[in-house]
């Protein structure tokens, strides 16, 4: 790349969009943020992806390309999808690339952890263009995929058990029917009902777990309620160990769910730690930031500390 190339990706952002899933006009959204973006005087470039497998990616040719502003306009995997993108490039130094985000898909538990909801596109833009930053912690998941020993990468959370699953379904009912679609709450409170365990093995700081778990979630964030009290950028993963409640305990465990009060519950056994190691699950399903994992195990779940540059709001 020549030296007027490099200035000019230096300066302008390198925006990947993806459109809101279940939603008739798509194209509607990114109207009324290039709209703003022309009003602010912005100078990007810009790729549409429905494909989320192209997230990756996009994301990582932007970063191989000399962009330092990289701005992802979609939901939590998308987000997650980018993340992976800028963790897998070829740069080595990334300590002058910087993420941002304006939230668009029907999940956005990452920008809402933030205090972005998907409503807040001109507040978002504006935070970006004032480029405050933060140094915050990406976690990330080794696992065997066939012979191979491959690494995901996450900002909120690795889901098993159920947990994982109520995410599957969560995900494919929004993204063809919203997430006001009735199937989707039956689905989920059948789900619950089931109260399925799996015999995991599994190690958490010295503590050795080899039970019957309804869910675990390790998390660098809230973890989709589960890991209320994690925060990405303390250099430490909040893992959350759910064993099978009484009917009478799930419903008030969904309930302190909703409410952010998880880690109160009977059922629940909090941990914090550095890493964790999951030996086995019992063919439980595994989801990083809501995408399902093909894997074998074990599973080595850990955090690189402030490394990677983050745009805050005020």
């Amino acid at each position: 790349m020549d030296e007027k190339m490099i200035n000019k990706t230096i300066s302008r952002w390198g925006i990947v969009y993806v459109p809101m899933a279940g939603v008739r006009k798509k194209h509607r959204r990114w109207h009324q943020i290039k709209e703003y973006l022309e009003l602010k005087k912005v100078q990007y470039d810009y790729i549409q992806s429905e494909d989320y497998g192209a997230v990756e990616r996009l994301t990582r040719m932007y970063v191989e390309n000399g962009y330092k502003t990289i701005v992802l306009v979609g939901g939590d995997m998308a987000v997650n999808d980018a993340i992976n993108g800028i963790m897998t490039s070829s740069v080595e130094d990334l300590s002058s690339v910087s993420f941002g985000i304006i939230a668009n898909g029907i999940g956005n538990d990452f920008a809402d952890f933030w205090g972005l909801g998907v409503d807040d596109y001109k507040r978002a833009i504006d935070c970006i263009i004032k480029g405050t930053l933060r140094k915050i912690d990406v976690g990330y998941c080794s696992f065997l995929d066939g012979a191979v020993t491959k690494k995901r990468y996450f900002l909120m959370a690795v889901n098993v058990g159920l947990g994982a699953e109520a995410i599957k379904i969560s995900d494919e009912c929004k993204h063809y029917w919203g997430k006001r679609n009735p199937t989707y709450i039956i689905s989920l409170f059948r789900l619950f009902l089931r109260r399925k365990q799996y015999k995991m093995h599994l190690k958490v700081n010295d503590e050795v777990l080899n039970e019957r778990l309804m869910t675990v979630c390790v998390g660098n964030s809230r973890g989709y309620g589960l890991t209320p009290s994690a925060v990405p950028y303390n250099g430490w993963l909040d893992v959350s160990v759910v064993y099978r409640p009484e009917l009478k305990q799930m419903v008030q465990g969904l309930w302190m769910l909703l409410r952010g009060r998880i880690l109160n519950h009977k059922q629940v056994k909090p941990y914090r730690t550095k890493r964790v190691v999951i030996y086995d699950t019992e063919g439980a399903s595994i989801c990083v930031d809501g995408r399902i994992l093909e894997y074998k195990c074990p599973l080595e779940i850990s955090l690189m500390p402030e490394c990677l540059n983050f745009i805050v709001p005020d």
